[in-house]
């Protein structure tokens, strides 16, 4: 049995944005010639366009608008116009690097395979969307932490767990950290979130250590 759940820059279920960024991001590995019906390493082969463009399209949902425009704005990466369909910009150069590293370690079955779990996962869909009632066998003590600017994973999904905690009268700690990278601000060194995860953790040692 868990004892405690630390739930950061979540959700209890995926809405329909981002259901839909992961079919375009599976489609994008599916329709690669190279996916072969998902028996590449038979033919030798990897679809690492699929993949590295899969991996573009979730680094755009990592980063909030202002983030994206403070790292990268309109800057060119050589200093002029192209005018053709080359890298001209920052944003293009950092996207397509992103991807092509990504498309050289991850396997493209496991990220099919992990977004669809992520599709489905729903605890509220056995008990006909009642997100409580889904919730009312964890015993759990949970710490949500949201971030005001990701927009894939908003502080208001964070508060729905919240509130069902809340309403079966379960131990739960939130906390709303103000940053503006996106949902990435949970990979950051923030100080106000690394006190709330270092508090909660020691607050765990202190129960334990009795």
């Amino acid at each position: 049995r868990v004892a405690h759940c630390a739930a950061i820059a979540t959700a209890p279920s995926l809405s329909a944005q981002n259901i839909a960024f992961n079919e375009v991001a599976r489609r994008a590995i599916i329709t690669d010639p190279d996916f072969h019906g998902g028996d590449y390493y038979a033919h030798g082969v990897v679809p690492k366009q699929g993949l590295a463009v899969a991996r573009m399209i979730g680094h755009i949902t990592y980063l909030s608008d202002d983030a994206m425009a403070a790292k990268f704005g309109r800057a060119l990466r050589n200093g002029a116009l192209g005018y053709g369909f080359g890298v001209d910009f920052e944003i293009e150069s950092y996207l397509r690097y992103q991807g092509d590293k990504f498309s050289g370690y991850f396997d493209a079955n496991s990220y099919l395979l992990i977004t669809r779990a992520l599709d489905y996962f729903d605890p509220a869909r056995a008990t006909g969307g009642d997100l409580a009632q889904g919730l009312a066998a964890a015993q759990a003590r949970f710490l949500l932490v949201s971030f005001t600017t990701d927009w894939r994973f908003s502080p208001q999904r964070s508060r729905e767990i919240v509130q069902a905690l809340v309403t079966n009268r379960r131990a739960v700690t939130y906390a709303e950290v103000d940053a503006p990278q996106g949902h990435d601000a949970f990979l950051m060194d923030h100080p106000h979130y690394h006190g709330v995860v270092r508090a909660w953790f020691d607050r765990i040692a202190q129960e334990l250590s009795k």
